[in-house]
């Protein structure tokens, strides 16, 4: 390999999310004296993630089938849609295990910055969802940013007109943080969305 051809993929490297040009110099260092078990196993690893995965027809999930296992599985409740940002927050509700039902994935979030309008976004494929009539709640698990408080008003106004009950994740100081190390919009949150004990 040329010193050009280890260049292209440090530079490759270094696009990714949150890696500068040290951080990608020092991973294909580590590939480069790594070749057989790990340069090589990777290579084959994203050349069948490239040739297998798809995006959920359904809800925009990643997966090998469409609608993906999380759609077609008999044991999620249909009854609720919980709607993310990204695929990352859907694999973060999943992490905890906890919520049984089914997702939508926006793949973004309206900002007027940024130039995304709803026409950019994956809400006329949700609305379609919802007039199945199978939902009873849409949970709005989206950021706790400006864009993301915008995008959730634009769906609850799109959906104030339907039976279904709209509800969004709690929201405020984690459990075992300090109010000192708060910024003063999550106390402002968390002193709104205080509950009776």
């Amino acid at each position: 390999m040329s010193g050009q051809e280890i260049e292209k993929l440090i530079k490759l490297t270094a696009k990714l999310p949150a890696l500068g040009s040290r951080s990608a110099r020092r991973i294909v260092l580590h590939l480069l004296k790594k070749k057989e078990t790990v340069l090589l196993p990777l290579i084959e690893s994203l050349q069948e993630v490239a040739a297998n995965i798809k995006t959920c027809e359904v809800c925009g999930n990643y997966d090998t089938i469409s609608p993906c296992s999380l759609c077609s599985s008999e044991k999620r409740d249909r009854s609720t849609i919980c709607v993310v940002q990204d695929v990352a927050d859907l694999w973060a509700m999943e992490r905890v295990g906890f919520y049984r039902g089914l997702y939508h994935v926006l793949g973004g979030v309206l900002s007027a910055l940024d130039g995304i309008s709803p026409e950019d976004l994956n809400i006329e494929k949700l609305l379609l969802r919802l007039e199945k009539g199978e939902t009873k709640e849409v949970i709005l698990a989206l950021p706790a940013t400006v864009d993301g408080q915008i995008t959730s008003h634009y769906l609850v106004s799109r959906l104030k007109d339907s039976n279904i009950k709209i509800t969004t994740l709690a929201q405020g100081i984690p459990v075992g943080a300090e109010l000192d190390y708060m910024d003063e919009g999550t106390i402002q949150l968390a002193i709104n969305s205080r509950k009776e004990m």
